[in-house]
């Protein structure tokens, strides 16, 4: 075990942003695992697939195994980890542009089939990796040197796209908020199947109309919910405005038979404790 407060660091240099957000999710991460660690989880099990995007650095600075993915594919890249070794707890890392752009059908997919895996969205709601541009969650108006005219597309709502599409675990932190991100995402990795966890940050560089929403933002009372419920409530934030509320925690959480329980092979893998390089001809 590694030594108290180095936990799950590596040696890399953090080139995010000064003030960037993603310190604080990386820090509420490596809490995480190290709580889990704590309760009995096996360190080495610990798996990650990241995206490309600003986000996706995580993969160098929390000290797991992982596959760094290609643009918009970390999802079926976890799923795969997931069918070749089922005992893995896989994380997903990804961003705004990387999941509901190039990897919205992806994200789709996984609601419906529900593997056991979790994924953690940061959305500041731009591309910031690439200097700015607009992501499906960017409001309209928002000006980039792609779009100097502004963006003429309304957001899409991923917290009610997730329930819609069969999710059955589906939660919101502040990434300003350390110690409830921790919380949501602990609960999120326990449930067995699907989580979908959607991280709203900051951008202190680019997409700046979106920071500064902490006053807007409310905790949900620990309570399980029905689907109706939990989908009048993510409608509650549309992605727009700098008004109303912005619901925090666990909008719904139902468990069902996740994908590696449907079928007996990985059944039998997990029972083994074992993938498949560790099975005897």
């Amino acid at each position: 075990m590694d030594k108290p407060g180095v936990q799950f660091r590596t040696n890399q240099k953090i080139t995010w942003c000064p003030g960037c957000p993603d310190h604080i999710i990386l820090e509420s991460a490596r809490r995480t695992l190290i709580s889990l660690v704590e309760q009995g989880y096996n360190k080495n099990n610990f798996a990650m697939a990241a995206g490309i995007g600003c986000h996706g650095k995580i993969f160098d600075y929390l000290n797991i195994s992982g596959i760094y993915a290609l643009h918009g594919r970390a999802i079926p890249t976890a799923i795969g980890m997931k069918m070749g070794n089922p005992n893995l707890e896989l994380l997903v890392f990804a961003g705004d542009g990387d999941t509901y752009a190039e990897g919205m059908a992806h994200f789709i997919h996984a609601c419906r089939f529900n593997p056991d895996l979790t994924l953690f969205v940061n959305d500041n709601q731009s591309f910031s990796l690439t200097t700015g541009q607009a992501t499906p969650t960017s409001q309209p108006g928002f000006k980039s040197n792609l779009e100097p005219l502004g963006n003429f597309n309304s957001p899409l709502n991923p917290i009610h796209l997730a329930l819609s599409a069969g999710a059955s675990f589906v939660a919101r932190c502040n990434a300003n908020d350390i110690e409830h991100t921790r919380m949501v995402m602990e609960a999120a990795i326990k449930h067995k199947g699907f989580s979908f966890v959607e991280i709203l940050q900051d951008c202190v560089v680019f997409n700046l109309y979106v920071n500064n929403k902490d006053r807007l933002m409310y905790k949900l009372p620990e309570a399980k919910r029905t689907l109706k419920k939990a989908l009048a409530l993510s409608q509650e934030y549309d992605y727009i405005n700098n008004k109303g509320k912005i619901p925090l925690g666990i909008f719904y959480a139902q468990p069902r038979p996740s994908l590696d329980e449907e079928w007996p092979q990985l059944v039998n893998l997990k029972n083994k404790k074992v993938g498949w390089g560790g099975l005897k001809k």
